[in-house]
């Protein structure tokens, strides 16, 4: 995850209602994201070939008042995968901003100490490329540290119109994390995600990390139909 730090003015479209950005010591963030897809199951079914597949996608943090807490989330600007039906599927059951392109993944040992994840994904011809060098040493994450803001964000938001949102929960546990060294971005930022996020995605991270995933389950979405949130919401 390369997490660099924007304009709070150009997530507005992306904004979903009733949430409002979440902010890590005044600062909006937004995150490039590579994982892999292991085992998954779609309403507890695997499809043959659908299985296994990358994922490389910008998000943004947001929290939601439900009238009674703050729940933390992330809204995705855009979602990459390489098979078309998986776009299909998310982008109907979550309302995602899923698209299908070429992809490919590397994983390499750098020396005894530290290893290259390389995810790839072919835009116009041009691969584009999201890597690290990662530290083969992982520690759990610590309480109020930076890689606990961007990674506690158990809920997802998406926004269906403007008195509307999809919620959906993410479950998993919490996930130990390793040093990243000489983190790689090369992309066409604005054919991705538009001339407004170049002059932030162009630049170096504000942070980087790495994180060893689990077991994660999403729960079927529901609408937010009302904004119950306070005038104010609580400083971080």
């Amino acid at each position: 995850m390369l997490n660099y730090e924007v304009d709070p003015e150009i997530l507005k479209p992306y904004l979903p209602f009733a949430t409002v950005l979440d902010l890590y010591q005044g600062k909006v963030l937004v995150s490039m994201v590579g994982f892999m897809f292991r085992d998954t199951k779609v309403l507890g079914v695997k499809w043959p070939f659908h299985v296994n597949f990358e994922e490389v996608n910008l998000r943004f943090y947001v929290k939601h008042f439900d009238g009674e807490e703050w729940k933390r989330g992330a809204v995705f600007i855009s979602e990459i995968v390489p098979k078309s039906l998986i776009v299909l599927v998310a982008n109907n059951l979550y309302k995602e901003h899923y698209r299908a392109l070429p992809m490919r993944h590397a994983v390499a040992a750098v020396d005894g100490d530290h290893t290259q994840y390389s995810y790839e994904w072919k835009l116009k011809g041009t691969w584009n490329r999201l890597a690290a060098n990662v530290s083969n040493q992982f520690v759990p994450i610590m309480p109020d540290s930076a890689e606990e803001f961007i990674f506690e964000h158990y809920w997802g938001y998406n926004s269906l119109g403007d008195q509307k949102t999809m919620e959906y929960q993410v479950e998993h546990i919490r996930w130990q994390v390793a040093e990243v060294k000489e983190p790689i971005f090369e992309a066409d930022v604005a054919e991705l995600y538009g001339e407004d996020f170049v002059p932030f995605l162009k630049g170096a991270p504000f942070s980087a990390f790495f994180a060893r995933g689990s077991e994660i389950n999403v729960r079927i979405g529901e609408k937010i139909l009302v904004d119950l949130a306070p005038p104010k919401s609580p400083s971080l």
